[in-house]
């Protein structure tokens, strides 16, 4: 399976992008996706994480209320909608295809990982 991350860029604070991960195969429908990004000089973090259904979603505290995460199971596509964009958000994103039904926030239950997508947002 091969993930790839799009719609990353160069944005000023406030604006919006938004991301998406395309799976080559029909082997992450059943299986619950998240996205995840590392900034410069810090360790890769959870941004969002769903379920297989999309029933199910979590955020980290700081993109609350201004990222939503979603999926269309029949393209194998899966979204990082990102309002009122912050400079802290700068980071390369990275979608992930986690073991289980779920998306959760451990790293270590995701099993097939892209390649990332930059984001910058300039102040």
């Amino acid at each position: 399976v091969q993930l790839q991350a799009s719609g990353g860029g160069l944005v000023q604070a406030g604006d919006s992008l938004r991301l998406s991960c395309s799976a080559s195969a029909r082997t992450s429908s059943n299986n619950g996706m998240g996205w995840f990004r590392q900034a410069p000089g810090k360790e890769r973090e959870v941004v969002a994480a769903i379920s297989w259904n999309g029933g199910n979603t979590v955020y980290t505290d700081s993109v609350k209320g201004r990222f939503t995460i979603s999926r269309e199971r029949a393209k194998d596509t899966m979204y990082l909608q990102m309002n009122n964009l912050k400079p802290e958000d700068t980071a390369v994103y990275y979608c992930a295809t986690a073991r289980g039904s779920f998306g959760t926030r451990q790293q270590g239950d995701y099993k097939y990982w892209g390649r990332g997508t930059q984001v910058t947002v300039s102040s």
